[in-house]
C-alpha cells in the first residue's frame, strides 16, 4: 500500500475548518497569543527547544522511533492518519509503511515543527500530535496516545509546559 497520499483540496479545507473550529486554532508567531490552539483533555505540551542543539540527530531519531511506535499502537493495521501541514499540502499517513525522505532527510511532514504547524491526528480526532514551530513545543492529546508515548517516552520529552491529565 502507498504511504503519504495527498489529500485533495476539498477534504483538506474541511479538515482545516474542523481544526479551526474544534481546537480554536489561531496561528501566531507572537508569544502573547500562545497557545495557538485549545486542546481537548487529557493533553500534555512538551518543550522541544533543546532539540535544536548538538544532539539534534540523536534526539530526532529517538523522537521518530518512539512516536511511530506510539502511533502504531493506537491505530489499526490499514488505518491512515491525517498528516497536516498548515497552508501546504497535507496527506493521509500510515505509520506502519515506509516513509520517503527528502534532501534534508525528512518526511514530507516531519515530526518536529521546523517552521510551520505540523499535526498528526487520528481521523476521528480522538488523539493527536501537534507541533508548534514558534513556541517550540509538541502537544499530545488523547488518553490512548498519551499512554502509548509514556510507555516509550522520547528522550526529548523532558519538560512539560502545560498539561491536563
Amino acid at each position: 500500500m502507498k504511504n503519504w497520499i495527498e489529500i485533495n483540496s476539498t477534504l483538506n479545507n474541511q479538515i482545516w475548518q474542523s481544526i479551526y473550529n474544534n481546537f480554536n486554532f489561531k496561528p501566531s508567531i507572537h508569544k502573547e497569543d500562545w497557545p495557538s490552539f485549545t486542546l481537548p483533555g487529557p493533553f500534555i505540551v512538551y518543550d522541544i527547544a533543546h532539540l535544536f542543539g548538538e544532539d539534534f540527530e540523536y534526539l530526532y531519531l529517538d523522537l521518530e522511533n518512539c512516536i511511530l511506535n506510539a502511533m502504531i499502537a493506537c491505530s489499526e493495521e490499514n488505518e491512515y492518519l491525517y498528516a497536516l501541514d498548515w497552508q501546504h499540502e497535507s496527506y493521509l499517513f500510515n505509520p506502519r509503511f515506509e516513509s520517503p525522505i527528502n534532501e534534508f532527510n525528512e518526511w514530507p511532514i516531519p515530526l518536529y515543527p521546523n517552521g510551520d504547524y505540523y499535526f498528526f491526528i487520528k481521523k476521528d480526532f480522538s488523539w493527536g500530535y501537534l507541533g508548534h514551530p514558534w513556541e517550540k513545543s509538541i502537544s499530545v492529546f488523547g488518553e490512548e496516545l498519551i499512554r502509548a508515548i509514556e510507555t516509550n517516552k522520547p528522550k526529548l520529552f523532558t519538560k512539560a509546559i502545560r498539561k491536563n491529565i
